[in-house]
Protein backbone atom coordinates (compact mmCIF):
# COMPACT_ATOMS: atom_id res chain seq x y z
CA UNK A 1 0.00 0.00 0.00
CA UNK A 2 1.27 3.32 -1.03
CA UNK A 3 1.87 5.76 1.39
CA UNK A 4 -0.80 8.06 0.48
CA UNK A 5 -3.26 5.23 0.92
CA UNK A 6 -2.16 4.49 4.02
CA UNK A 7 -2.76 8.04 5.42
CA UNK A 8 -6.12 7.88 3.26
CA UNK A 9 -6.86 4.75 5.62
CA UNK A 10 -5.83 5.92 8.66
CA UNK A 11 -7.80 9.56 8.11
CA UNK A 12 -11.01 7.36 7.09
CA UNK A 13 -10.70 5.33 10.07
CA UNK A 14 -10.35 8.33 12.60
CA UNK A 15 -13.93 9.98 10.59
CA UNK A 16 -15.58 6.54 11.70
CA UNK A 17 -14.50 6.03 15.20
CA UNK A 18 -15.51 9.69 15.58
CA UNK A 19 -19.15 9.43 14.44
CA UNK A 20 -19.53 5.90 16.03
CA UNK A 21 -18.41 7.49 19.30
CA UNK A 22 -20.98 10.21 19.06
CA UNK A 23 -23.84 7.82 18.44
CA UNK A 24 -22.67 5.43 20.22
CA UNK A 25 -22.83 7.75 23.33
CA UNK A 26 -26.56 8.61 22.12
CA UNK A 27 -27.86 4.88 22.30
CA UNK A 28 -25.86 4.01 25.03
CA UNK A 29 -27.25 6.48 27.14
CA UNK A 30 -30.79 5.76 26.05
CA UNK A 31 -33.13 5.92 28.43
CA UNK A 32 -34.96 2.22 28.59
CA UNK A 33 -38.55 1.36 27.17
CA UNK A 34 -41.49 3.07 29.34
CA UNK A 35 -43.10 0.63 31.34
CA UNK A 36 -47.03 1.60 31.22
CA UNK A 37 -48.20 0.56 34.66
CA UNK A 38 -45.88 3.25 36.24
CA UNK A 39 -48.97 5.78 36.33
CA UNK A 40 -50.82 2.55 38.67
CA UNK A 41 -48.41 2.71 41.15
CA UNK A 42 -49.83 1.84 44.30
CA UNK A 43 -47.07 1.34 46.38
CA UNK A 44 -44.84 3.81 48.87
CA UNK A 45 -42.30 3.41 51.54
CA UNK A 46 -44.06 4.82 54.28
CA UNK A 47 -47.77 2.40 53.82
CA UNK A 48 -47.99 -1.52 53.45
CA UNK A 49 -49.98 -2.66 50.38
CA UNK A 50 -51.15 -5.99 50.44
CA UNK A 51 -52.86 -7.04 47.02
CA UNK A 52 -54.28 -10.19 45.70
CA UNK A 53 -54.19 -11.18 41.86
CA UNK A 54 -55.83 -14.15 40.19
CA UNK A 55 -53.38 -14.54 37.26
CA UNK A 56 -55.59 -16.84 35.30
CA UNK A 57 -53.22 -20.19 34.83
CA UNK A 58 -50.11 -18.31 34.79
CA UNK A 59 -48.66 -18.29 32.32
CA UNK A 60 -51.83 -17.51 29.63
CA UNK A 61 -49.12 -16.73 26.91
CA UNK A 62 -45.85 -16.64 26.12
CA UNK A 63 -46.04 -12.48 26.91
CA UNK A 64 -47.43 -13.30 30.19
CA UNK A 65 -44.25 -13.37 32.02
CA UNK A 66 -42.89 -10.24 30.64
CA UNK A 67 -46.42 -8.55 31.27
CA UNK A 68 -46.78 -9.58 34.95
CA UNK A 69 -43.15 -8.19 35.75
CA UNK A 70 -44.19 -4.73 34.60
CA UNK A 71 -47.01 -4.98 36.18
CA UNK A 72 -46.04 -5.73 39.53
CA UNK A 73 -42.96 -3.65 39.31
CA UNK A 74 -45.07 -0.67 38.22
CA UNK A 75 -47.41 -1.02 41.29
CA UNK A 76 -44.96 -2.04 43.86
CA UNK A 77 -47.20 -3.29 46.65
CA UNK A 78 -45.01 -4.71 49.31
CA UNK A 79 -47.10 -8.75 49.29
CA UNK A 80 -49.05 -10.35 46.28
CA UNK A 81 -51.04 -13.28 46.75
CA UNK A 82 -51.17 -14.92 43.38
CA UNK A 83 -53.77 -17.44 42.23
CA UNK A 84 -53.30 -20.56 39.89
CA UNK A 85 -49.83 -20.81 38.82
CA UNK A 86 -50.41 -23.79 36.69
CA UNK A 87 -46.46 -23.62 35.82
CA UNK A 88 -44.10 -23.55 38.62
CA UNK A 89 -40.80 -23.07 36.65
CA UNK A 90 -42.48 -20.12 34.76
CA UNK A 91 -43.23 -18.54 38.17
CA UNK A 92 -39.77 -19.24 39.21
CA UNK A 93 -38.62 -17.80 36.19
CA UNK A 94 -41.07 -14.55 37.31
CA UNK A 95 -39.52 -14.17 40.20
CA UNK A 96 -36.03 -14.23 39.21
CA UNK A 97 -36.89 -11.65 36.43
CA UNK A 98 -38.38 -9.26 39.66
CA UNK A 99 -35.44 -6.87 40.96
CA UNK A 100 -35.93 -6.56 44.67
CA UNK A 101 -38.31 -9.10 45.40
CA UNK A 102 -38.53 -13.18 46.16
CA UNK A 103 -41.49 -15.66 45.76
CA UNK A 104 -43.26 -18.37 47.13
CA UNK A 105 -45.27 -20.89 45.80
CA UNK A 106 -47.66 -24.02 47.56
CA UNK A 107 -47.00 -27.42 45.34
CA UNK A 108 -49.86 -29.67 46.70
CA UNK A 109 -52.21 -29.25 43.83
CA UNK A 110 -51.83 -30.58 40.49
CA UNK A 111 -53.30 -27.61 38.71
CA UNK A 112 -53.29 -24.98 39.61
CA UNK A 113 -51.54 -23.27 43.04
CA UNK A 114 -50.74 -20.61 45.32
CA UNK A 115 -48.41 -17.82 45.67
CA UNK A 116 -46.91 -14.96 46.67
CA UNK A 117 -44.65 -12.46 46.13
CA UNK A 118 -43.16 -10.04 47.84
CA UNK A 119 -40.89 -7.41 48.28
CA UNK A 120 -37.42 -7.11 50.05
CA UNK A 121 -36.28 -3.69 49.16
CA UNK A 122 -37.99 -2.29 51.74
CA UNK A 123 -39.62 -2.15 55.36
CA UNK A 124 -41.36 -6.25 55.24
CA UNK A 125 -39.31 -9.10 56.40
CA UNK A 126 -40.30 -12.38 55.34
CA UNK A 127 -40.31 -14.89 58.05
CA UNK A 128 -42.45 -18.17 56.43
CA UNK A 129 -44.80 -19.78 54.15
CA UNK A 130 -47.01 -23.07 54.89
CA UNK A 131 -49.87 -24.58 53.46
CA UNK A 132 -53.16 -24.85 55.87
CA UNK A 133 -55.96 -27.35 56.40
CA UNK A 134 -54.88 -29.50 53.87
CA UNK A 135 -56.78 -32.55 55.30
CA UNK A 136 -60.13 -30.65 54.21
CA UNK A 137 -60.20 -31.01 50.60
CA UNK A 138 -63.66 -30.73 50.75
CA UNK A 139 -63.96 -27.13 51.73
CA UNK A 140 -60.80 -25.85 50.34
CA UNK A 141 -59.50 -27.73 47.03
CA UNK A 142 -56.48 -25.83 47.20
CA UNK A 143 -55.13 -25.45 50.77
CA UNK A 144 -54.78 -21.96 52.13
CA UNK A 145 -51.16 -20.42 51.83
CA UNK A 146 -49.98 -18.52 55.02
CA UNK A 147 -47.30 -15.95 54.74
CA UNK A 148 -46.20 -14.56 57.71
CA UNK A 149 -43.44 -11.53 57.85
CA UNK A 150 -43.19 -8.52 59.89
CA UNK A 151 -43.47 -4.83 58.70
CA UNK A 152 -41.06 -2.72 60.57
CA UNK A 153 -40.90 -5.12 63.39
CA UNK A 154 -44.85 -5.85 63.58
CA UNK A 155 -45.91 -9.33 62.83
CA UNK A 156 -48.59 -9.94 59.84
CA UNK A 157 -50.71 -12.79 58.58
CA UNK A 158 -51.52 -13.17 54.80
CA UNK A 159 -54.00 -16.31 53.97
CA UNK A 160 -54.18 -16.55 50.24
CA UNK A 161 -57.37 -18.36 49.19
CA UNK A 162 -58.57 -19.93 45.66
CA UNK A 163 -61.56 -21.00 47.05
CA UNK A 164 -64.31 -23.70 44.94
CA UNK A 165 -65.65 -22.12 41.92
CA UNK A 166 -69.32 -22.45 40.26
CA UNK A 167 -72.76 -22.65 42.01
CA UNK A 168 -76.11 -21.77 41.23
CA UNK A 169 -76.81 -18.72 43.70
CA UNK A 170 -78.08 -20.71 46.51
CA UNK A 171 -76.80 -22.16 49.37
CA UNK A 172 -77.85 -25.57 50.13
CA UNK A 173 -78.25 -27.42 53.45
CA UNK A 174 -78.49 -30.78 52.51
CA UNK A 175 -75.81 -31.06 50.42
CA UNK A 176 -71.94 -31.39 51.64
CA UNK A 177 -70.89 -30.95 47.90
CA UNK A 178 -72.85 -27.80 47.16
CA UNK A 179 -70.65 -25.39 45.82
CA UNK A 180 -72.04 -22.61 47.87
CA UNK A 181 -72.23 -24.40 51.17
CA UNK A 182 -68.32 -25.57 50.32
CA UNK A 183 -67.62 -22.43 50.05
CA UNK A 184 -69.52 -21.04 53.30
CA UNK A 185 -68.12 -24.37 55.13
CA UNK A 186 -64.49 -22.72 54.40
CA UNK A 187 -65.27 -19.25 55.60
CA UNK A 188 -65.92 -21.14 58.96
CA UNK A 189 -62.91 -22.97 59.03
CA UNK A 190 -61.11 -19.88 58.56
CA UNK A 191 -62.29 -18.25 60.94
CA UNK A 192 -61.58 -21.06 63.48
CA UNK A 193 -58.25 -21.56 62.19
CA UNK A 194 -57.14 -17.60 62.82
CA UNK A 195 -58.64 -18.03 66.18
CA UNK A 196 -56.72 -21.07 67.14
CA UNK A 197 -53.62 -20.03 65.36
CA UNK A 198 -52.66 -16.20 64.86
CA UNK A 199 -55.34 -14.84 67.85
CA UNK A 200 -54.54 -10.93 68.92
CA UNK A 201 -52.20 -10.60 65.11
CA UNK A 202 -52.86 -8.51 62.14
CA UNK A 203 -54.26 -10.70 59.78
CA UNK A 204 -55.09 -10.64 56.43
CA UNK A 205 -57.72 -13.40 54.08
CA UNK A 206 -57.21 -12.21 50.75
CA UNK A 207 -57.82 -14.23 47.34
CA UNK A 208 -60.79 -15.19 44.72
CA UNK A 209 -63.13 -16.36 46.69
CA UNK A 210 -65.63 -17.28 44.07
CA UNK A 211 -68.39 -15.70 45.41
CA UNK A 212 -70.37 -12.00 46.20
CA UNK A 213 -70.42 -10.22 49.26
CA UNK A 214 -74.03 -8.46 48.56
CA UNK A 215 -75.72 -11.82 48.43
CA UNK A 216 -78.45 -11.95 51.33
CA UNK A 217 -78.77 -14.57 53.67
CA UNK A 218 -79.01 -17.22 53.91
CA UNK A 219 -77.08 -17.70 50.58
CA UNK A 220 -74.61 -15.05 51.11
CA UNK A 221 -71.23 -17.51 52.02
CA UNK A 222 -69.05 -14.91 54.08
CA UNK A 223 -71.75 -13.94 56.61
CA UNK A 224 -70.26 -15.34 59.89
CA UNK A 225 -67.82 -12.61 58.92
CA UNK A 226 -70.06 -10.08 58.21
CA UNK A 227 -72.40 -10.92 61.55
CA UNK A 228 -69.69 -10.19 63.38
CA UNK A 229 -67.80 -6.69 62.38
CA UNK A 230 -66.33 -6.11 65.71
CA UNK A 231 -63.97 -8.61 64.79
CA UNK A 232 -64.01 -8.64 60.73
CA UNK A 233 -64.04 -6.32 58.39
CA UNK A 234 -64.11 -6.64 54.36
CA UNK A 235 -62.13 -3.71 53.42
CA UNK A 236 -63.69 -4.09 49.58
CA UNK A 237 -67.15 -4.34 50.51
CA UNK A 238 -67.83 -0.56 49.13
CA UNK A 239 -66.50 -2.10 45.91
CA UNK A 240 -68.75 -4.61 45.92
CA UNK A 241 -71.91 -2.32 47.08
CA UNK A 242 -70.81 -0.24 43.74
CA UNK A 243 -70.54 -0.37 39.80
CA UNK A 244 -69.58 -3.16 37.80
CA UNK A 245 -67.33 -0.72 36.44
CA UNK A 246 -64.98 -1.27 39.17
CA UNK A 247 -65.31 -5.15 39.73
CA UNK A 248 -62.28 -7.17 39.87
CA UNK A 249 -64.06 -9.91 37.03
CA UNK A 250 -65.50 -7.86 34.64
CA UNK A 251 -65.91 -10.93 32.02
CA UNK A 252 -69.22 -11.64 34.18
CA UNK A 253 -69.16 -9.53 35.68
CA UNK A 254 -69.03 -9.41 39.33
CA UNK A 255 -66.58 -8.63 41.99
CA UNK A 256 -65.37 -12.08 43.52
CA UNK A 257 -61.70 -10.92 44.87
CA UNK A 258 -61.79 -9.82 48.46
CA UNK A 259 -59.99 -8.63 51.53
CA UNK A 260 -60.67 -10.00 54.83
CA UNK A 261 -58.96 -8.18 57.67
CA UNK A 262 -59.25 -8.45 61.59
CA UNK A 263 -59.88 -6.17 64.12
CA UNK A 264 -55.92 -4.91 64.75
CA UNK A 265 -56.12 -4.28 61.15
CA UNK A 266 -58.75 -1.48 62.01
CA UNK A 267 -56.65 1.38 63.48
CA UNK A 268 -54.21 1.35 59.98
CA UNK A 269 -57.91 1.65 57.88
CA UNK A 270 -58.02 5.26 58.52
CA UNK A 271 -55.72 8.26 57.27
CA UNK A 272 -55.70 9.86 53.56
CA UNK A 273 -53.93 7.11 52.04
CA UNK A 274 -55.15 4.60 53.48
CA UNK A 275 -57.42 3.01 51.21
CA UNK A 276 -58.75 -0.73 48.88
CA UNK A 277 -59.06 -0.22 45.51
CA UNK A 278 -59.62 -2.60 42.45
CA UNK A 279 -56.55 -1.56 39.55
CA UNK A 280 -57.56 -1.37 35.85
CA UNK A 281 -54.78 -2.35 34.67
CA UNK A 282 -56.08 -2.70 31.06
CA UNK A 283 -56.65 0.72 30.70
CA UNK A 284 -52.92 1.01 30.65
CA UNK A 285 -52.47 -0.93 27.89
CA UNK A 286 -53.09 -0.14 24.28
CA UNK A 287 -54.93 -2.71 23.20
CA UNK A 288 -57.17 -2.44 26.73
CA UNK A 289 -58.96 -5.16 27.86
CA UNK A 290 -58.86 -7.53 24.85
CA UNK A 291 -54.95 -7.57 25.21
CA UNK A 292 -55.48 -7.80 29.06
CA UNK A 293 -57.53 -10.79 28.86
CA UNK A 294 -55.58 -12.87 26.44
CA UNK A 295 -52.05 -11.96 27.47
CA UNK A 296 -52.20 -11.70 31.20
CA UNK A 297 -55.94 -12.82 33.19
CA UNK A 298 -59.11 -12.43 33.12
CA UNK A 299 -59.20 -11.31 36.96
CA UNK A 300 -57.97 -7.37 37.71
CA UNK A 301 -56.22 -7.44 41.47
CA UNK A 302 -57.32 -6.18 44.53
CA UNK A 303 -55.01 -4.10 46.47
CA UNK A 304 -55.17 -2.93 50.29
CA UNK A 305 -52.74 -0.02 51.68
CA UNK A 306 -52.95 0.85 54.96
CA UNK A 307 -51.54 3.86 57.02
CA UNK A 308 -49.10 3.08 59.85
Amino acid sequence: MTLHRIFQALGLALMVFTLGACGETEKSFAPPPANPFDAAKVGADSTLEVMTWNIENFPKAATTVGWVVQIVEGLKPDIVAVEEISNGASFSALVAQLDGWNGVQATSDSYMNLGFLYREDGGLVFTSATEAMTSYSREFPRAPYVLEATWHGTPIVVIANHLKASGNGVLDEGDAWDEETRRRDACVLLAEFVAANHAGKRVFIVGDMNDELTDTAPSNVFQNFLDDPANWRFTDLAIAQGPESGWSYPGWPSHLDHILVTDEVFPALVGPTATTVVVPLHTYLSGGWSTYDREVSDHLPVVIRLQP
